[in-house]
């Protein structure tokens, strides 16, 4: 059965975000969200970290993404006699578009695409198909052993002063209490596996103080405290790589995530965010 939705607000009531029908989207003029991020995991493949075979990608993606910044990076071992790197680095390869509001980062075993500068759910899914397209058209992917999609979202300031307004109180927690004036930092996790089987969510929420964060790769730390709301959906299967499935799967995904999203926030987010009925 359909949850309902009541006339003249936003909520929609009696809605389980792991099993509801996604929601009817409500743009969000000035949306918090500073990062939203889609990995494909594959087996290795060894020529992606040979630039002689990259730069057919390379060419492929150029028109839009013509920066180029490679990383080396080095795996620890971990071994009975102790913990050893690697001994050769490993590339990834990072492609930015021109005002670095994009990336696209391959490695030899997964590409991901991400953005601080998130517009809508189609672009996003058009960005990713075509690079999956493009990645296919060059490396021959046959399987892949792991889909997953990252959005996060960080409230400052007026609204961080405002915030148990502004999520439901399942997720205020401590910050709804007594103590509220005394918090510097909170942060809860929880893992919820999908009834479906097919995939799980990883949600980490609370306040961080000024200047620190809990993920320096996707989070970057600000001068200011923030509440932050960091939702991560993935499925570990191994199967046969086909752009349609990858990009069903990823729609599935993101409606997942935003039924999720809509069941931690009140009509007051919405509002203050610039969402209109």
């Amino acid at each position: 059965m359909s949850a309902q939705v009541p006339t003249g607000t936003f909520t929609v009531t009696n809605l389980n975000p792991l099993t509801a029908t996604p929601p009817t989207e409500v743009p969000l003029k000035n949306a918090p969200l500073v990062r939203a991020i889609a990995q494909v995991r594959f087996p290795p493949i060894l020529s992606i970290e040979q630039q002689a075979f990259v730069g057919s990608f390379q060419e492929a993606i150029r028109a839009e993404y013509p920066i180029l910044e490679p990383i080396k990076t080095q795996s620890l071992i971990f071994n009975p006699e102790g913990a050893s790197v690697t001994p050769t680095p490993q590339t990834t390869w990072c492609f930015w578009n021109a005002d670095r509001t994009w990336r696209i980062s391959l490695a030899s075993s997964s590409v991901s695409i991400e953005t601080t500068k998130y517009t809508s759910r189609n672009d996003f899914l058009v960005r990713l198909e075509d690079l999956l397209v493009k990645l296919h058209s060059n490396f021959h992917l046959s399987q892949i052993d792991r889909v997953g999609l990252r959005y996060i979202d960080r409230v400052v300031g007026q609204n961080l002063e405002d915030i148990k307004l502004l999520i439901r109180a399942e997720m205020a927690g401590i910050i709804c209490s007594d103590l509220q004036q005394y918090v510097h930092q909170v942060l809860h996790e929880s893992l919820f596996l999908l009834p479906s089987g097919e995939a799980q969510i990883s949600a980490r929420w609370g306040i961080m103080p000024a200047n620190a964060t809990f993920d320096l790769y996707a989070i970057e730390a600000v001068p200011e405290r923030s509440w932050i709301l960091d939702l991560d959906i993935s499925a570990v299967k191994t199967q046969a790589f086909s752009v349609e499935a990858v990009m069903q799967q990823a729609l599935n995904f993101t409606e997942r995530i935003y039924t999720f999203f809509r069941w931690a926030v009140t009509d007051e987010f919405l509002r203050r965010y610039g969402g209109e009925l």
